[in-house]
């Protein structure tokens, strides 16, 4: 089996996750990327970002399950980390190639160095960021974080946070995330993407 070709699959056992609001009432050119941390709330906020934009939603992991017809977990647990980095890129590299939506990625994407390259040549990126205990806190609510099954999952978000932070910080916008509303955290995007003309009224 092949992870990704480049094809959305033909399956039909998993719902949509593209998501498209009202028509927009801001140009956006550019995809806009959500990359950081797991548990950072990226697939939520790109969500209502992308609502608040009137574009269409989508995120990675579904888009590589749903092509590879098997969980994130699955992938990891059967093929390893670098197959599913290989596949992870060709889905990115699509949904980069079609119109201006939102694009929430996993956790790892930003931080493999072609991928990384390919969205920040073809994409405006944002990094959520957000703080130790709010990460802990929202990942241990969902069992599907195949590297957090390595060890104490608060000891492996640090050292990742520690080496991972001088990388997300390549992104061209970077918000706080915090434990508050998310559509406060929308509205922090919102003012710096204006606020670097990435996007016009």
């Amino acid at each position: 089996m092949q992870l990704v070709n480049g094809r959305m699959s033909n399956s039909t056992s998993a719902p949509s996750n593209m998501a498209t609001a009202a028509e927009p009432s801001f140009s956006v050119d550019r995809t806009i990327v959500l990359v950081g941390l797991m548990g950072a709330g990226k697939t939520t906020v790109g969500r209502r970002l992308a609502k608040r934009l009137g574009l269409e939603f989508a995120d990675s992991d579904f888009e590589i399950e749903k092509a590879a017809q098997m969980s994130v977990n699955d992938i990891f647990a059967n093929y390893g980390e670098e197959y599913f980095r290989s596949g992870e890129r060709r889905v990115i590299a699509r949904l980069l190639s079609g119109p201006a939506r939102v694009l929430a990625t996993g956790g790892g994407a930003f931080i493999n160095e072609e991928t990384r390259t390919l969205m920040k040549d073809q994409a405006i990126t944002v990094w959520l960021d957000a703080a130790l205990d709010v990460l802990v806190e929202r990942t241990a609510r969902r069992d599907t974080r195949p590297l957090l099954k390595q060890g104490d999952p608060a000891e492996i978000l640090q050292s990742l946070m520690q080496e991972r932070a001088p990388i997300y910080a390549e992104a061209d916008i970077r918000v706080q995330s915090s434990d508050g509303p998310h559509d406060a955290v929308v509205d922090s995007i919102m003012m710096s993407l204006q606020e670097r003309e990435f996007i016009r009224a």
